[in-house]
């Protein structure tokens, strides 16, 4: 019974009230002198009746369900789910920034201007790129926003023939499906024995029809692809452009210069890299950094810093607006509080960290489980459950089981060029304690597989539900409730 919570309508008694207003004149209204009768219900609307203290209850007891890196471990890989301080918070819901409205004068809002200015410069400090756009609202969009910056590049260069989006095999989904989204085509290069970009494919795949290539770099194997200059060089002999996933930038901040690497265009998560909160789907922030070759064609409008004054700049072959007005502004603000209070020794410190603790924690595990590439790991890394398959107990199987322990299972079966694949990023707020706890587990898990096997592949046992249906969940989506009061 402790995981279970009802639904709020079985504490539904009919007449019971949440609040109950004082008697005033708004009694004597008739609303339908005050809203059109076509805006009007015709039926009561389907609410339950229930007090305040059960409505408050009700979603309190929900809310120790969800699982967040406040919470436990939460080391989902290719996702950075590091702690978030509550300074960023606290500052960001001042009412001084927290009740301001885009609408206001220009001269009314020069704070919040200079908060953008200011986190635009850190950004292309920490990218080496020069100019930067903070609209983009997930990473998922600033790859859109830089597949158009590159397709509005070959336009005008008159690169009519520019068709195909070179990406690796390890790549994000959503790649891809960003380069479709564009009006490109996908052409998809393979690994080499190293997990790395296999660069004798890439030279196959090279030619005047190449628009440009994305990358993450490290990758999502948590490699850093050692060969980015030739890569680089290679796409840019065909005037193509090089785009940064910058999903795992956190293995980067303050040690490596994406520019420098030969990128042309990045963009960076600041619900990940820069510890904003993420999850649940939004708000994010996806900024995209570009060098000279693309700086004005940044959607509009960019913020300018003219006689002591910010102002608006409308850039005249900007590729357009893609984000109400400009940006999710409390994201922003929070990713610049904590550039703020760690510094650029904190943000250094912070890549070294996270490596480290990835690294220690590959150490922990690679007796009990195959690291298929282990050598040069960043931020995180892949094992394989497939010597744990061979005993019928699966990389899911290993996920459900953690749950149990109070802790977020890493990614699996991601990247799918690793067989049975389980992706940890512990990141860098992690003590030691809580990466040899999670390493214990992970080893009581295999050590225990013969004589627990039915066990283990129940779980979980300790949620609020077990094990669902996830494929039909998928195929026959049904999130509507029917019920009547």
């Amino acid at each position: 019974m402790k995981n279970k919570t009802p639904i709020i309508f079985t504490q539904s008694k009919c007449g019971r009230k949440g609040f109950s207003a004082p008697n005033n004149n708004i009694n004597n209204i008739e609303i339908n002198n005050v809203i059109d009768s076509k805006f009007l219900r015709s039926n009561k609307a389907s609410l339950p009746e229930v007090s305040e203290p059960q409505i408050v209850r009700h979603f309190v007891n929900l809310s120790t369900k969800n699982h967040h890196v406040d919470k436990n471990f939460y080391p989902l890989g290719s996702c950075t789910m590091k702690y978030n301080p509550k300074i960023n918070d606290s500052i960001a819901m001042l009412q001084s920034f927290a009740s301001i409205h885009p609408d206001q004068n220009i001269e009314s809002i020069q704070g919040i201007l200079k908060v953008y200015y200011d986190l635009s410069k850190f950004l292309c400090e920490i990218t080496g790129m020069t100019r930067v756009t903070l609209q983009p609202s997930a990473g998922s969009q600033g790859e859109l926003v830089g597949l158009l910056l590159m397709k509005k590049y070959h336009e005008l260069k008159n690169n009519h023939k520019k068709k195909y989006i070179i990406i690796p095999k390890t790549a994000h989904g959503t790649n891809p499906a960003s380069v479709i989204m564009s009006g490109y085509k996908v052409k998809q290069v393979s690994d080499d024995e190293r997990g790395r970009v296999c660069l004798d494919h890439l030279r196959e795949l090279v030619d005047e029809e190449t628009a440009g290539m994305m990358l993450t770099q490290p990758n999502t194997l948590g490699l850093f692809e050692d060969k980015i200059e030739d890569i680089c060089e290679l796409i840019h002999s065909n005037d193509g452009l090089m785009y940064m996933d910058g999903a795992n930038l956190n293995a980067l901040v303050g040690m490596v210069d994406p520019s420098k690497m030969g990128f042309d265009i990045t963009h960076i998560n600041l619900h990940k890299t820069f510890s904003t909160p993420h999850g649940g789907g939004g708000p994010g922030a996806g900024p995209v950094a570009v060098n000279d070759k693309l700086a004005d064609f940044l959607p509009n409008p960019i913020i300018e810093l003219k006689d002591e004054k910010f102002h608006f700049k409308y850039l005249e072959n900007s590729i357009g607006k893609v984000h109400t007005f400009n940006g999710n502004y409390g994201v922003l603000l929070r990713a610049y509080v904590y550039m703020l209070s760690l510094g650029k020794k904190g943000l250094r410190d912070l890549s070294r960290k996270a490596v480290l603790n990835a690294n220690y924690l590959k150490h922990l595990l690679m007796k009990e489980y195959d690291v298929p590439f282990h050598n040069g790991t960043m931020h995180e890394f892949v094992i394989s459950a497939e010597k744990q398959k061979k005993k019928n107990l699966k990389a899911l199987d290993i996920a459900k089981n953690l749950l149990d322990y109070g802790i977020h299972p890493p990614t699996v079966y991601f990247p799918t060029n690793i067989p049975e694949s389980i992706m940890i990023e512990p990141t860098e707020t992690e003590t030691k304690e809580t990466l040899d706890e999670f390493a214990e587990i992970m080893k009581y898990i295999n050590n225990n597989i013969d004589n627990k096997l039915d066990y283990f592949m129940d779980a979980p046992y300790e949620t609020p539900v077990r094990r669902l249906n996830e494929a039909k969940a998928n195929r026959e989506l049904d999130v509507k409730w029917n019920h009547e009061v």
